[in-house]
């Protein structure tokens, strides 16, 4: 296991600039994996481990010990510090281990024939995770994030995915409307007017491209106009919205109820 112990090491510097800028992870097209769970996580799903980064309170987690047991002998151990972990963890509680990963390259190309999301400007790293998760346990089968969104393959938005993000192709930084120019299905965004339905009296049949959009303002007018239909989500009166990470809940796993009482087991 080679030791590192000076902030000027290139590669504490090349950590700490992935832990921290967006900007560093999508020239370089890596990310962070923070703890035991995540990078079992990607283990599990064929991501290969480019390098790992230990600190010395780590060395004495069972856990810890036997990821690296885990690993293949050609990948990189470094060992630092507790002080020069903290220096560069991106969480405020360290875990004591950190895994530094090629961020997957995604076409839209992949979600052909199943339902997709479309998550416009939503900028917080945790609703996006979060999203991509809830996408990932109902079964669709990608998520495609316009320029305004948080960085998918964020620490921020990696924790709150809990690995979901080795289960869903993600595709950053795509032209919504070129992209569904291509798409099979129905485009359906949640929201009010005329011509809205209740999500629960809405045949979700089919593939379906859901639109998601910013946790303020919603959808950028553009796109909801480019919807097929619109959803509502009944709520008690008084409320005016849902956070939409719940919304996104609501609506994936109504689909999802849906099909399973069009194709019963057995």
């Amino acid at each position: 296991m080679r030791n590192l112990s000076s902030r000027d090491n290139p590669r504490i510097k090349l950590v700490h600039a992935l832990a921290n800028q967006a900007r560093e992870r999508r020239k370089l097209g890596q990310t962070l994996l923070d703890g035991t769970h995540l990078i079992t996580a990607a283990i599990e799903a064929g991501v290969t481990v480019l390098e790992v980064f230990v600190s010395e309170s780590g060395l004495n987690n069972g856990e810890i010990l036997d990821l690296l047991e885990r690993l293949p002998a050609d990948v990189q151990r470094n060992l630092v510090s507790d002080a020069l972990f903290a220096h560069f963890s991106p969480v405020e509680t360290p875990s004591g281990i950190l895994a530094l990963i090629a961020i997957p390259s995604v076409s839209t190309e992949v979600a052909r024939g199943g339902s997709i999301v479309i998550l416009d400007a939503v900028q917080d790293p945790g609703n996006l995770g979060t999203i991509l998760r809830t996408a990932a346990a109902a079964g669709i089968a990608a998520a495609w994030l316009t320029p305004g969104c948080a960085q998918a393959w964020s620490p921020k938005a990696l924790r709150a995915g809990m690995g979901a993000h080795f289960h869903l192709p993600i595709a950053e930084q795509v032209d919504a409307f070129a992209a569904l120019a291509d798409f099979s299905g129905r485009a359906l965004a949640t929201g009010l007017g005329a011509n809205a339905r209740s999500v629960y009296e809405t045949d979700l049949s089919g593939p379906i491209a859901w639109l998601f959009g910013a946790e303020g303002q919603g959808l950028s007018a553009s796109l909801f106009a480019r919807a097929d239909g619109v959803v509502t989500i009944p709520m008690a009166a008084g409320i005016e919205s849902l956070n939409v990470g719940a919304a996104a809940a609501i609506c994936l796993f109504e689909q999802r109820r849906q099909s399973a009482i069009e194709s019963p087991a057995g």
